[in-house]
């Protein structure tokens, strides 16, 4: 064949190739499939909602036929399943979002760019806006209008919209709880079309924590939280994010940004700031689509970390949005005159500046908050392609600003000295600010500044980093932003918490510098990631020892236990390892014990002569109850983390359990007395009404109680706290057989109520506390701690008779009671008791005023806990 001819035969097979190629991706851009054809009905429809797995396949399908769409995984749920991220925008954005991740990167942290580099990268990045629905699965708004977003963006061919996707990557986690979405549209879908329809989940809607799982972005314990911070601390570096979520039915439709007070005083004006200028925009366009009952700087606050706002403190505009909910997918009929507020930016329910068109009641229908949700998602997008600039250039400048302040302003640094009472403890904070995104160093050599020696390898936190507003408000102990409605008038009260400092809630000591930064500049270095004090040993063994002290030790310990290596511990002190202290012999299954450990144990290679005990692996119940039980959910989460096994149970079980043949100890978390036993809940001799199946609403009754009173008596062990704390307090009976029955009197009595009305108030605060030394209970405590405390209970004791005897482990001091957060009248407190033992027959009761483990977040008091188990 002549070569002129083959080469033009090759051109248009060349060109028919180039034909079919456009052909078939012009076909797949218009063969966008509609969310009716993917799930077999338009998302919103009355009574009808998809499930987590269905969605990620709808978005798995339109990334197949469109190139202005991608879907990259982030995670793991707690319960296995796969977390995605989902990004939206032009096709060449996508195809560059590698380069796109880079500029943000650097726009975000480096602090050092040349004005060309600066330039540059205003120009060519794009605004990554991160979207993340419906972490509380009963808030299923968000997520199920997802699907009409996405699909309205990929198809739309108008110049608005396609400018807007040139100029904004909308980023969107699907569900930000997927195990959640699956219960409840599961239970949902158990029982539509029955008069239970819409009715509460029993349990709580996540492997662990339900509703807390807004509560996790500083402790970082749950890997649905990690997943999803780490977007923003460590990854994909967005500059602007909305939270969106669900809020109850009887007041506005939906809250948009800003915020109400008070706000965090550790955040720059300027993301305040860019707050109203989003919420300002979207509250204009939704109003405009003919939106109503839309509400801003109303009820609302955000001056504590936790929330998936956390990013706020990583120079991230960070929003809350809420819509108004209605019972799952089931519409529902709200009369005009049960419209109401709750105060914080409205006072009645009527046109004001933070209300201004209010919405007139009727029906509300999940058509109507899909299409709040679609209208407010474009409205964000929109204000962020406008401003596209703006905040590319706000968001390098802010990072300067932050290192110049930890460079100019005190706090210059923290130090941490490696000798602590928890080493343990040590390692996971240092580790924990790494997930963070936040830089940590140790010294290289030994200073002393001002006759405090600090030596070398303690842990430096330099406040010249992109984070500092992070740095800060985590490790400096709380002062309360207190904001008042008029001059001194009624204060605005804490939404949330008020002490969420780090150190003092791990109970590790740290050294605020204030002056003469320049002695440290130069004497330190990056410590190296994972941070680990643990040693392997150099010589032969017999033994190792783990100081009590650690609460990884006892992580250890509970892992020996559960792979039948024996198991010591001392009664006597041994060196530096006080009583308490783990004993476990070498054996061919020492190294997955030394594997829980995060510092360096005593390797022992002669026998050790000392009083010690066995200690056995306790049989354990945890009893919780249907009520959406997060406190039970983070009980369960520490009992697993630290290998300690455990059979859960319910109220109605404990009829039927025989607890003295199957159960060391009973766990009862905090949990209301008529919860327990009743199956409701009462409050000033009112009973609310519980929205769950009746199957679901039933307690142990007396029945079932006198029988935890008998294995008490028998021998059994019970560990209670806060609210479940009143069930074993003043005059109890049980039946010792069909005819007799024992009556007698626990000696402690919850006093907190008489104290709040004389003043006393704790919403969530650091309360210091005195321990007993050298009782089983408090083995390897210091002599006082901080507990995160709230208004109540606090105990007071009395002289026992009979077979019941008590002894007060812990006491409030007498001043100076408050370590971090807010305290009205702490004085009320003074030399109050806050753990009480208790002994009734053979038994053991420990009662603790505060929640040893809660949310997971408080290290510190996790050996009380601990202890208690192994009495």
């Amino acid at each position: 064949m002549p070569e002129k001819l083959l080469n033009q035969q090759m051109r248009n097979l060349f060109i028919a190739l180039i034909f079919i190629f456009s052909s078939t991706y012009l076909f797949a851009q218009n063969a966008i499939p509609t969310p009716e054809s993917h799930f077999g009905f338009v998302p919103g429809t009355d009574r009808m909602l998809f499930n987590y797995d269905p969605l990620i396949d709808y978005l798995k399908k339109l990334e197949n036929v469109s190139s202005k769409i991608k879907t990259e995984e982030i995670g793991v749920s707690p319960m296995g399943k796969t977390m995605y991220v989902t990004f939206i925008s032009s096709e060449k954005n996508i195809n560059n979002l590698e380069k796109l991740k880079k500029i943000n990167k650097e726009l975000a942290l480096n602090y050092n760019l040349s004005p060309e580099k600066y330039s540059e990268y205003v120009k060519e990045g794009k605004v990554f806006f991160l979207f993340t629905l419906s972490m509380h699965s009963t808030e299923v708004g968000p997520t199920q209008a997802l699907p009409n977003i996405a699909y309205g963006l990929l198809k739309a061919t108008d110049k608005k919209t396609l400018d807007m996707l040139d100029n904004v990557v909308y980023m969107v986690v699907p569900n930000h709880n997927p195990d959640g979405m699956d219960m409840i549209v599961n239970h949902y879908n158990k029982y539509k079309g029955t008069k239970h329809e819409g009715s509460s989940m029993p349990g709580v809607y996540h492997k662990y924590v339900g509703h807390n799982n807004n509560r996790d972005f500083v402790a970082l314990t749950q890997s649905d939280t990690r997943a999803i911070a780490n977007l923003y601390n460590k990854d994909w570096f967005p500059q602007v994010m909305v939270e969106k979520h669900q809020m109850g039915s009887r007041g506005p439709r939906y809250f948009i940004s800003p915020p109400h007070d008070p706000i965090a005083e550790n955040i720059d004006a300027g993301l305040w700031n860019w707050m109203k200028i989003f919420g300002s925009n979207t509250i204009t366009k939704m109003t405009d689509a003919g939106l109503t009952g839309i509400a801003q700087n109303y009820l609302f606050d955000d001056y504590w970390p936790g929330a998936t706002q956390t990013c706020i403190w990583k120079n991230v505009i960070g929003m809350l949005s809420e819509g108004a909910s209605v019972k799952h997918a089931t519409p529902i009929y709200i009369e005009p005159n049960e419209l109401s507020v709750i105060g914080k930016g409205l006072g009645e329910y009527k046109k004001s500046i933070n209300l201004v068109e209010p919405w007139e009641g009727g029906w509300w229908r999940l058509s109507d908050l899909v299409e709040y949700e679609t209208v407010s998602t474009i409205a964000y997008l929109e204000t962020a392609s406008l401003h596209k600039e703006e905040i590319l250039k706000f968001r390098n400048e802010i990072c300067k600003k932050e290192v110049n302040k930890g460079l100019n302003e005190a706090p210059y640094f923290y130090i941490f000295p490696k000798e602590q009472h928890d080493q343990s403890e040590l390692v996971n904070l240092v580790n924990l600010l790494d997930e963070h995104g936040v830089n940590v160093f140790e010294l290289t050599k030994d200073l002393n500044i001002k006759n405090t020696i600090f030596k070398k390898g303690d842990v430096i936190v330099p406040l010249a980093q992109p984070f500092r507003a992070f740095i800060k408000e985590v490790l400096e102990k709380q002062v309360f932003p207190a904001r008042h409605y008029t001059p001194g008038g009624e204060m605005i009260k804490p939404y949330d918490i008020t002490s969420w400092s780090l150190p003092l809630h791990k109970g590790i000591h740290v050294y605020e510098i204030n002056e003469n930064p320049e002695v440290f500049q130069g004497n330190f270095s990056e410590v190296k990631l994972p941070y680990s004090l643990y040693n392997p040993a150099i010589n032969d063994y017999n033994s190792v020892i783990l100081s009590a002290q650690n609460n990884n030790s006892y992580k250890a310990a509970f892992k020996a236990l559960e792979i039948g290596l024996n198991v010591r511990q001392l009664q006597e002190p041994y060196l530096d390892y006080p009583v308490g202290s783990f004993v476990i012999d070498k054996s061919k299954n020492i190294n997955q014990v030394l594997d829980e450990i995060n510092f360096t144990p005593a390797y022992v290679n002669q026998k050790i002569n000392l009083k010690t005990r066995e200690l056995k692996l306790p049989r354990i119940y945890l009893l919780e109850t249907y009520f959406h039980a997060m406190d039970a959910g983070w009980t369960r989460f520490i009992f697993d983390s630290y290998h300690i096994p455990f059979k859960t149970i319910k109220p109605t079980d404990v009829k039927s359990i025989d607890f003295e043949k199957n159960c060391d100890v009973l766990i009862i978390p905090d949990e209301s007395k008529s919860a327990l036993i009743n199956g409701n809940y009462n409050s000033n001799g009112s009973r609310y009404f519980l929205k769950y199946p009746p199957e679901y609403t039933k307690g142990m009754e007396q029945k079932g109680f006198e029988k935890i009173l008998k294995f008490i008596h028998n021998g059994g062990k019970v560990v209670a706290w806060r609210e479940a704390t009143e069930l074993f307090s003043g005059v109890q009976n049980y039946s010792i057989n069909d005819k007799e029955k024992e009556e007698f009197e626990f000696p402690v009595k919850d006093v907190s109520k008489q104290l709040v009305k004389d003043g006393f108030s704790s919403p969530g605060s650091l309360l210091r506390i005195k321990l007993r030394a050298d009782h089983p209970i408090t083995y390897g405590m210091p002599d006082e701690i901080g507990v995160f405390h709230r208004s109540g209970p606090v105990f007071r004791t009395w002289q026992p008779y009979f077979d019941v005897d008590r002894r007060v482990i812990a006491t409030f001091p007498e001043k100076d009671i408050l370590l971090s957060g807010f305290i009205e009248n702490e004085e009320k407190i003074g030399n109050k008791t806050s753990i009480v033992w208790m002994k009734k027959g053979k038994g053991e009761i420990v009662l603790f005023s505060f929640n040893p483990q809660f949310r997971a977040s408080t290290p510190v008091s996790y050996k009380l806990l601990f202890n208690s188990l192994f009495l």
